[in-house]
């Protein structure tokens, strides 16, 4: 399994997704900010570089993996992590980026383990 890191970021009720190029796989869906975890690099290291790279924006404090996912046939173990951030997002990855409540999020189109990450958040709050 190839491991990736999803940033949990929540402010007021609201988490913070991007919706992804849409050239790329699972394009036009919407998910959490976040990447591969780079060869010897820890969950907290990539989150800290993934969110700079993608959102050009500053981990303040890291918590724990909320949520593990993987999508059908993907090689690739996506870990939700809880993150403190500041600053404003920009979204250099993403086509789009927002802030959304747990409920707006059930009802957008989300990759597959985003989506399932967001009915476990519906599921345990």
């Amino acid at each position: 399994m190839i491991p990736v890191v999803a940033v949990v970021a929540s402010h007021a009720g609201q988490y913070l997704v991007g919706r992804r190029p849409y050239e790329k796989q699972h394009g036009g869906l919407w998910e959490f900010p976040g990447g591969k975890v780079d060869p010897g690099e820890t969950l907290l290291e990539a989150a800290h570089r993934e969110v700079a790279e993608e959102l050009a924006m500053e981990v303040t404090s890291v918590g724990e993996t909320l949520f593990v996912g993987r999508d059908s046939g993907s090689p690739f173990e996506i870990h939700f992590v809880e993150v403190t951030l500041s600053g404003e997002p920009v979204a250099l990855e993403h086509i789009e980026l927002g802030w959304f409540t747990p409920k707006t999020l059930r009802a957008m189109s989300l990759a597959p383990s985003d989506a399932a990450f967001v009915e476990w958040v519906a599921a345990t709050t």
